[in-house]
């Protein structure tokens, strides 16, 4: 599986988008906002950028992001739409918006490492599209490990769960209620230049 190693501050600055975004609200850099910027970006860098930053977002290679976008093109509604949901529908940006892991990459190594099942079956692949009605929950034999203990008691971090997710702290588990729609996308993304990108 192929890894991603940029340092997150650095390429999210270069994209114009907040750290935040991916679970590191303490992340900056020292890097000047205005530093590196051209007079004006060209109609293939823009389109280019906003691509780079989606992929970046939900840690996902060129060749499956593309995939999802040809998967997007044949469903019904916009494309540009669809193509955003599909991410959203990721198993390990599930367990991240859920609060089983602080960033999507916290998230995609733990889902790779057996720790959740989907509808009481392990699932170790990322990529898996969660369906409505379906049920994540941590492993139960991983619920005492460090990484998910720390998910109850007083020190417990808070979660705000979108409006499609709904969470039980107390079993470990979150519930798929509905299918994501484009409001549910937590970060500012201009998805028809990614379509104008991949249609030329």
């Amino acid at each position: 599986m192929a890894r991603n190693r940029q340092p997150i501050a650095k390429k999210a600055k270069s994209l114009d988008f907040s750290p935040a975004t991916m679970g590191y609200a303490g992340k900056d850099t020292r890097r000047k906002p205005k530093g590196n910027m051209r007079r004006k970006q060209s109609e293939y860098a823009t389109q280019l950028n906003e691509k780079q930053k989606v992929k970046f977002i939900y840690g996902v290679q060129e060749k499956q992001f593309r995939s999802y976008y040809e998967k997007a093109a044949k469903m019904q509604g916009k494309t540009g739409e669809n193509l955003l949901i599909l991410c959203e529908r990721r198993l390990d940006n599930v367990v991240f918006h859920l609060g089983f892991a602080t960033t999507r990459r916290q998230a995609r190594q733990l889902v790779t490492h057996g720790h959740f099942t989907v509808d009481g079956k392990k699932v170790d692949v990322p990529s898996y599209q969660v369906k409505p009605g379906q049920v994540v929950a941590v492993k139960e034999k991983s619920r005492s490990s460090a990484v998910f203990s720390r998910l109850t008691g007083e020190d417990a971090p808070l979660v705000t769960t979108p409006a499609w997710l709904e969470l039980d702290k107390a079993n470990f588990a979150g519930t798929v209620t509905r299918v994501p729609t484009r409001e549910d996308v937590d970060f500012p993304v201009e998805e028809h230049l990614i379509v104008e990108f991949y249609s030329k």
